[in-house]
């Protein structure tokens, strides 16, 4: 009898080892997550699109920092002290859902963000995650966490070819030494090359806008070579201007932007329109 609970004692705790290295963070994160969630949980009346403006605003200031999700192996990253554009929307999106949830906790958000940021909610090395914006909108439209919207808005196909990641691995440290990565990255590009997609292009923004809603997520398309998506924010309107939330690299932190994202489209020559996720 002691040899099968000494048993069963080693497999708990071998375990629990496992579910514990599947992610990285800090007390400071988990205490960030526990306030906004305490903030946001007697708001769960609001829709979700709703609550992710919110937990913007809450997030607003923190520090821009590019890169954070870098783990070998690859692991469930949780930092809310430092953002980039992805992280920021993905992290609002979570803390939204969570205060959706029966009961909302840091448990149930960290299960939202996995959800959200690896293809179908699972971790399985470093391409599960979804690295191209595009992806990230097909994917979590799948499993009907948002809906893709640019179809609807403005049926433009969005042609493009998609090897950016493939075409430049001494750009990212997983790629670089990694043949297998490498062929699995290269194998999604063909597929999200092949995949329907549509956009909403710059020249059509102002007379479509009012489609559009707070906290709709948005990805600025780009005419860089094999790129589909450059940076990524939510919608915020200001009366009946058109404006997004995102993490700014030039501001170095989370803003509501001052300009228009019309404005903010034209004056980036490498900016071409955006694709547009709504948070269901």
């Amino acid at each position: 009898m002691r040899t099968k609970f000494f048993l069963l004692s080693i497999t708990v705790i071998f375990c629990f080892s496992i579910q514990s290295a599947l992610s990285v963070t800090k007390k400071e994160d988990k205490k960030i997550v526990e306030r906004i969630i305490s903030e946001l949980k007697e708001q769960n009346s609001k829709s979700t699109a709703e609550l992710v403006v919110e937990a913007g605003k809450l997030l607003m200031n923190t520090p821009y920092v590019a890169n954070t999700l870098e783990t070998t192996p690859e692991q469930l990253v949780i930092n809310l002290r430092e953002l980039d554009c992805t992280t920021f929307a993905e992290n609002c999106l979570a803390l939204a859902r969570t205060c959706k949830s029966t009961n909302p906790s840091f448990d149930v958000f960290k299960k939202e963000l996995q959800h959200i940021r690896y293809r179908n909610g699972e971790i399985d090395g470093y391409p599960s995650r979804l690295h191209y914006f595009s992806d990230w909108i097909a994917d979590n439209d799948t499993k009907q966490i948002v809906e893709s919207v640019s179809r609807s808005i403005c049926n433009i196909k969005f042609d493009k070819t998609i090897n950016f990641m493939s075409h430049h691995p001494d750009s990212y440290k997983a790629l670089s030494k990694n043949a297998v990565f490498l062929a699995a990255i290269d194998k999604q590009e063909k597929q999200l090359t092949k995949s329907d997609k549509c956009y909403i292009p710059t020249e059509k923004l102002e007379a479509l806008k009012h489609l559009l809603k707070n906290g709709d997520i948005i990805g600025i398309t780009t005419n860089i070579d094999g790129l589909d998506i450059t940076h990524v924010g939510i919608i915020v309107f200001k009366g009946d201007e058109l404006h997004f939330m995102h993490a700014s690299s030039k501001a170095e932190k989370v803003i509501v932007s001052e300009e228009t994202l019309y404005t903010y489209l034209s004056n980036r020559k490498s900016a071409t329109g955006v694709m547009v996720a709504r948070p269901l």
